[in-house]
């Protein structure tokens, strides 16, 4: 009996603690689903539902005309909720065949069978944010949504595009490191355009829930909350693309002649400072030239002769010489302490006149000019300088200006030898857009103004935002030091080291510039480690400037390194390319209203871009048809009193009709299509190797004849 009463009592202590713990639990779950169940809930909601932000479309980038330089362009992955509720099976099973069959013409990837086995086994898994096709670009996308289910949207057909954006510059390489770029991984967001107007391009972001899904997959949900991001804006440039075309491909022949490291072009507008082409090139490891760093921008150096017309500037402006005064530059060699100049002339030139030291750019000569005068007073020298603004940087629109260096007597680096040197343009260091600023502002009448890259904001058509022209300097200079150095800087081209750039058509005004560029641990003692940096800068037309320009080449290894002969060729084709298109710097002819009345006068036109076709003939007032014509380039012939346009399609990786064109557009074309182009002769292209129409890739060769050998 005991030990039965000793079993009853242990299963009742057993059975309470189990009724206990019953109760406990049930409390607990009481406790949780009333008391704390809004809490859990929003726990568990957390967990499975979130807002994400949607990316705004960039703005686009564009020429002065308007023409795309950046751009983002709009791909889609396309999802599907294979079980969204919308979606019976009915519509389902009687349209999966066709929707399958479209997506199989649309894509051709896969059978019409293996996309309808795909989506069945999706929805049979209950998948609700289903892969359909990654990288769909718009227009395959405004078809897909006309497929069978699809056409039903989200709800009833579980149609669900993810946009994202890529950006692209649909001239490739030109200008690119001007332009910019994006992405902070690869380049960094500061850099360029893109960088400096990245606030008014990236437009605002909007906010979309999203639902986790098995599997770590997340899926919109359609709450009617949403908010839509808004657009980014327009950034209007000052860059002309066929000029900056021009510019870059002269460049890059000139470097690759001369096997320079680098090298940099800039066209800017005289009045405005508006700049047309800004062209950069740096030889990579395989030997191929690349936009990798904005030389003209930010790199500062020794410019050498080029900064000679800021030292006469101030001799000038001081009253310390006139052109006509005389100087002895004897052998051509002058010594400072322990550092000798030397001029480029064996044997010297003697005696020269003010204007001809300048013309022949005579180191020995500037130097005795400056070292004479300022010799005691080099506080005076300076003084000049800083107020030409050349001790401070241009304020250019985007970032990483170099900084100008011009010390002052009394500097940690000031020696005895500092103020002839400096005279010359060594112990001075400033980027080529600094200095092509100081001849700017000579070409237009002593005003510096501010160079820039962009005209406006723009946000769909309207313009939000204008940037004007803004002086830096009123008056570099009095009128007639400015008279004088205009005279001088004409001499240069017409008697002096620029000789070569001398044409009947126009007038340049310039001047050259070849550097040393001294070894870090050796400086100028070691000839053998010595590399050179040729310049030309000016403006043209001399008599009414309209543009100034800058090229440099750094570190030619040819043994040819003067700036007349390595630098002064890029500037001339950039000058004659510009010169040939601009109406404005011709004199009018005065049977320009007779031509249209002669058919003999209706001229040649050769295929071309439509919109500078259409251009130049309104210019000349010479009529045309341009019928129903669709195509950017156009082919053109003579009827009766007017010219025809007619289609010229170019159909990606398909090789274009370049024949009839002239060669600046033949190149344009094809190297855009990835083509490595010869060329022979000049005029206008009869032949090309590769029939039109046929199959082409990337770094193909192709040979193209011109009219006239």
């Amino acid at each position: 009996m005991p030990l039965k009463k000793e079993i009853v009592w242990r299963v009742g202590v057993v059975y309470a603690f189990m009724l206990i713990l019953g109760l406990v639990i049930l409390a607990k779950v009481l406790y949780l689903q009333i008391i704390e169940g809004n809490k859990w809930k929003e726990k568990a909601q957390s967990l499975t539902l979130k807002d994400i932000t949607i990316e705004s479309n960039r703005g686009d980038i564009l020429a002065h005309d308007g023409r795309l330089l950046a751009s983002s362009v709009p791909y889609y992955e396309i999802r599907m909720d294979t079980r969204s509720s919308g979606l019976d099976s009915y519509t389902f099973n009687h349209k999966i065949d066709s929707l399958a069959l479209c997506m199989s013409r649309l894509f051709g990837d896969k059978s019409p069978s293996a996309y309808r086995n795909e989506i069945v086994k999706a929805r049979r898994n209950g998948e609700r944010f289903h892969l359909i096709k990654r990288r769909v670009n718009y227009i395959q996308l405004k078809q897909m949504k006309k497929f069978p289910i699809f056409r039903l949207g989200a709800n009833k057909g579980g149609f669900i595009p993810v946009q994202t954006n890529l950006r692209i510059q649909p001239h490739v390489s030109l200008a690119s490191r001007t332009i910019g770029y994006i992405s902070q991984s690869e380049r960094g967001n500061v850099v360029g355009i893109e960088g400096a107007f990245d606030e008014q391009l990236k437009g605002v972001k909007g906010i979309r829930l999203m639902q986790k899904l098995q599997g770590n997959v997340w899926m919109p949900v359609n709450d009617g909350n949403e908010v839509e991001p808004k657009d980014g804006m327009d950034v209007l440039t000052t860059i002309d693309v066929n000029i900056q075309d021009v510019a870059e491909s002269a460049l890059r022949r000139q470097l690759s002649k001369n096997e320079a490291h680098h090298g940099t072009a800039i066209l800017m507008e005289v009045k405005t400072g508006e700049i047309r082409a800004i062209a950069n090139l740096e030889r990579n490891s395989a030997g191929e030239y690349k936009e990798t760093y904005n030389y003209a921008i930010g790199e500062s150096t020794e410019p050498g002769s080029t900064f000679k017309l800021a030292s006469m500037i101030a001799a000038l402006e001081d009253g310390y010489v006139d052109l006509d005064d005389t100087i002895n530059t004897g052998k051509g060699e002058v010594t400072y302490y322990d550092k000798k100049l030397t001029d480029t002339k064996e044997g010297g030139y003697g005696v020269l006149t003010v204007k001809e030291i300048f013309e022949l750019s005579s180191n020995v000569g500037i130097s005795k000019i400056i070292t004479r005068n300022y010799k005691g007073k080099e506080a005076k020298f300076i003084n000049r300088l800083y107020r030409m603004n050349l001790n401070e940087k241009l304020g250019i629109d985007i970032k990483g200006e170099g900084k100008p260096e011009i010390k002052f007597p009394g500097d940690k680096l000031w020696s005895g030898v500092s103020l002839p040197m400096m005279s010359i343009g060594y112990e001075v260091r400033m980027t080529p857009l600094q200095i092509l600023s100081l001849y700017n502002a000579v070409a237009n009448n002593g005003r510096m103004v501010r160079p820039r890259l962009v005209k406006s904001i723009m946000y769909h058509g309207n313009v939000v935002e204008t940037f004007d022209t803004e002086i830096i300097n009123s008056s570099i200079c009095s009128r007639s030091t400015l008279k004088k150095v205009r005279s001088m800087l004409e001499g240069v081209v017409e008697n002096g080291t620029a000789s070569n750039l001398k044409n009947n058509t126009y007038k340049i005004a310039g001047k050259t510039g070849t550097a040393q560029i001294a070894n870090r641990k050796l400086g100028y003692t070691d000839r053998s480690k010595i590399s050179y940096q040729a310049s030309f800068v000016g403006y043209f037309p001399a008599d009414n400037p309209r543009y100034s320009c800058i090229v440099v080449v750094n570190s030619p290894s040819r043994d040819v390194y003067y700036g007349n002969i390595v630098a002064g060729p890029v500037f001339k084709e950039i000058a004659d390319k510009v010169y040939a298109t601009s109406f404005e710097m011709h004199e009018n002819l005065d049977d320009m209203e007779d031509i249209a009345d002669d058919k003999e006068k209706i001229p040649y036109t050769k295929n071309s871009y439509r919109k500078e076709i259409k251009y130049v003939l309104k210019e000349l007032d010479i009529d045309y048809d341009e019928g129903k014509v669709a195509s950017d380039w156009v082919a053109t012939s003579r009827k009766e009193e007017e010219i025809i346009l007619s289609n010229r399609k170019v159909t990606d990786k398909l090789m274009p009709n370049v024949v009839g064109m002239g060669l600046k557009d033949a190149l344009f074309l094809l190297e855009n299509a990835g083509l490595k182009v010869e060329f022979h002769g000049k005029g206008s292209v009869v032949q090309q190797s590769i029939p039109s129409g046929s199959r082409i890739s990337r770094g193909q060769y192709v040979s193209i004849q011109m009219s006239m050998s």
